[in-house]
């Protein structure tokens, strides 16, 4: 099982100092990969779509409260060059927000500099005031670009002469290099808990990248996810793809606590209470499969965050290794 944490992209943590402090400890504690949030500009007024991951529908701001968040491909370039060893990870990119030849050639420029580390979580948006100020095409269409702006991704990254013909952008006539050191090209995760996320990776992705707690679509019990990676995976078969080609990651945003917190339902909540607990239920996720866990550690400060990393590798780590 590999592990890893978002690192943070707004706040009093988010400068360079600090970010390369946390990612450097968090080397040195054997995490493996960095998770890189996604926003550029949020609205003065109130958010008016539903956020995806609370019970109301309300975004809480958190460490983005009054739009203080750094871009992630420039974040990402700059952590190419302060971090050795972990995968870095977009979390996810809405790929609708920027050009797709642009948008492959930093992917692919960031993958050179950090020597092939580059992994590419997507997802489609869901903040529609985000959408006109950045340029994007229509809010309503986002799942229709993001699949066309992937397709030309791929082009770009694996064809010696790339040409797309789509509705959204053209492609042809062009040289575009370099190319991403992985062979293949930067993989793609999908993030997502919906039926659109789940087909969108079976047709095309290197990844199923979901959240547990999506109200709607919650996968916070080992049978429910379960029963995703079951979905997908048979999605994959009815699009003639091997479902062992699709790895499964999923990302833990609630943070460690001490006791193990109950469900509505009864069930206990996965990935709480103490090491014991995060253990066994790590060991039941890497027996459906999932090969990728990404926790939440950031907190107020920055000693209560490295303290949070810390306590991770060495109380719950060597128990997942020992087992």
């Amino acid at each position: 099982m590999e592990f890893g944490f978002n690192l943070p992209n707004g706040g009093p943590l988010a400068r360079p100092d600090t970010l390369s402090l946390i990612a450097a400890r968090g080397e040195q504690l054997g995490f493996g990969i960095f998770a890189i949030p996604d926003h550029i500009i949020f609205p003065t007024a109130d958010i008016h779509s539903r956020y995806p991951y609370t019970l109301d529908g309300k975004y809480v701001a958190g460490q983005n409260e009054g739009g203080d968040v750094l871009e992630p491909l420039a974040m990402l370039a700059y952590l190419a060059g302060v971090t050795k060893k972990a995968r870095l990870l977009l979390s996810v990119l809405v790929v609708p927000y920027r050009h797709p030849v642009l948008t492959a050639k930093l992917l692919s420029t960031a993958d050179l500099l950090s020597n092939g580390r580059v992994v590419c979580g997507i997802g489609v948006g869901w903040m529609e005031q985000e959408f006109a100020p950045v340029g994007a095409p229509p809010f309503a269409e986002r799942g229709k670009v993001t699949d066309e702006y992937v397709a030309i991704y791929r082009e770009l990254w694996t064809n010696p002469e790339p040409r797309y013909k789509g509705q959204y952008c053209n492609v042809e006539g062009i040289v575009f290099s370099p190319r991403p050191v992985q062979k293949g090209g930067i993989p793609i995760w999908v993030g997502g808990e919906t039926e659109p996320a789940m087909r969108r990776t079976a047709r095309y992705a290197d990844g199923w990248y979901p959240i547990c707690s999506n109200p709607k679509h919650p996968l916070d019990t080992l049978p429910k996810f379960k029963a995703g990676i079951e979905k997908v995976r048979r999605y994959a078969e009815e699009a003639g793809r091997n479902p062992d080609n699709i790895k499964i990651a999923s990302w833990v945003v609630w943070p460690p606590g001490d006791h193990r917190e109950k469900l509505p339902s009864g069930d206990p909540k996965l990935f709480t209470g103490r090491a014991d607990d995060m253990a066994a239920d790590i060991d039941a996720f890497t027996k459906l499969g999932v090969t990728s866990l990404m926790f939440r550690f950031m907190r107020a400060d920055l000693p209560q965050t490295l303290d949070a990393m810390t306590w991770f590798a060495e109380e719950v780590m060597p128990k997942v290794k020992a087992r």
